[in-house]
């Protein structure tokens, strides 16, 4: 039997993803987690931490988009729900409902809004026909904090090239996974031979090459900079040089910890907590080339990719919807619910610059998490794709509400 070297596997050596996460989770706290597999979000709450609003304290159950991708979105749900076991259970607040019953509820919110309802008709029906969830406090909804996440495109090729030279790693040969501790809790090493060890940190994995950790790249691409946030958001595509779209998946990571590389900016008084963002932080490392090893090295979690058909996927393994998918702790929100958010949005002038942020409501699905995502206080949106989704994401970090609609059981 190989030994395991556990003095050197801390609690933080491992978390499990999403994909997903935050552009605002990448300056403070972000983890990527790996496990998608379905399970029931009641399995690991501990109390009840939503309750049932008040019919009187109901938002206007307003949506600022058309309907046609929230279809898709509760479609994604109701097909998670459906490869689970009927009998499943969810918990809302101290309330249980199955997978089957999840699904009559999609199914019935779905089939009203195919008549493109008003607010004002969506507020009657939901008042009527649905109970309505929330963290409360002192009779009203609790404030969430917003952040969001999206989709990078990156240029590259299948191909090592001068111009695309940086490779976008597959699992290596020799990482490994095991049962560790009494709970059987995952940890993430590397296999010597003789004994598992911890994996390779960023660093090494940048100074060894692919050779030297018996990995190989599925694709290269032409900018450091665009990989390491390809490898924060967890997932992306690559436009390469045929003309193809790559869309690449996290697999898994090197198992250690994340260290967040816009907190380091700002402990070294490079940038400050008021202006950091992404893209603040892009400039910073445009600006500064010969900081940017020491910098991203300063981070020592890596993530391997794998090519798959479908675009962004979240961690209950639903094709992510552009505005429609909300990132939310697994172990306290029902996988794959029905949620309404008031918060706010990006306004974005002519010249492609935030002028503003304005007030919305929308419809959305809890279908992805991400470690950085803790408890219910906090909500990160899935924006998509291109330049309006990088703002969003980038610089969207503001309060609003958050509730669950489940259908009133018959």
């Amino acid at each position: 039997m190989k030994k395991i070297n556990h003095c050197f596997f801390g609690a933080s050596a491992f978390s499990k993803p999403i994909f997903i996460l935050s552009i605002f989770a990448v300056i403070f706290f972000i983890c990527l987690t790996t496990d998608a597999s379905a399970k029931s979000s009641s399995e690991s709450l501990s109390q009840p931490v939503f309750q049932v609003v008040p019919v009187s304290e109901h938002p206007f159950f307003e949506d600022d988009l058309d309907f046609k991708h929230l279809e898709e979105a509760i479609s994604g749900s109701i097909a998670y729900y459906q490869k689970l076991p009927s009998t499943r259970k969810f918990s809302f607040g101290k309330d249980t409902f199955s997978a089957a019953h999840l699904i009559r509820s999609l199914k019935r919110f779905l089939s009203f809004i195919e008549k493109k309802p008003s607010g004002k008709e969506l507020s009657v029906f939901i008042d009527q026909y649905f109970y309505v969830y929330a963290v409360m406090q002192n009779g009203a909804a609790k404030s969430v904090l917003f952040t969001g996440y999206y989709e990078p495109l990156l240029s590259g090729s299948v191909k090592q090239t001068e111009t695309f030279r940086f490779p976008v790693y597959s699992r290596p040969d020799d990482l490994v996974t095991f049962a560790s501790g009494c709970r059987g809790k995952t940890e993430i090493g590397r296999d010597t031979g003789n004994e598992i060890i911890p994996y390779y940190s960023r660093q090494q994995i940048e100074e060894k090459g692919f050779s030297g950790i018996n990995a190989s790249p599925i694709a290269w691409v032409n900018d450091p900079v665009d990989l390491f946030f390809l490898q924060v958001q967890g997932s992306g595509k690559i436009s390469l040089e045929n003309g193809d779209l790559m869309n690449v998946h996290y697999q898994i990571s090197n198992g250690h910890p994340y260290k967040s590389i816009g907190k380091y900016l700002i402990d070294k008084k490079k940038l400050s907590k008021e202006t950091v963002s992404m893209q603040t932080i892009r400039a910073y490392l445009n600006a500064h080339p010969d900081e940017v090893d020491d910098i991203l090295n300063y981070n020592p979690r890596y993530i391997f990719f794998e090519i798959m058909e479908k675009g962004t996927v979240g961690c209950f393994n639903i094709e992510l919807t552009p505005g429609r998918s909300v990132a939310l702790d697994r172990s306290t929100a029902p996988a794959g619910a029905l949620v309404f958010v008031q918060t706010q949005k990006p306004k974005v002038d002519t010249s492609g610059k935030i002028s503003s942020w304005g007030r919305f409501s929308r419809f959305l699905l809890n279908q992805d998490t991400g470690s950085a995502i803790k408890g219910p206080g906090r909500a990160d949106i899935f924006w998509g794709n291109g330049n309006y989704a990088a703002l969003a994401a980038g610089y969207m970090k503001h309060p609003g509400q958050l509730y669950f609609l489940v259908l009133k059981p018959e």
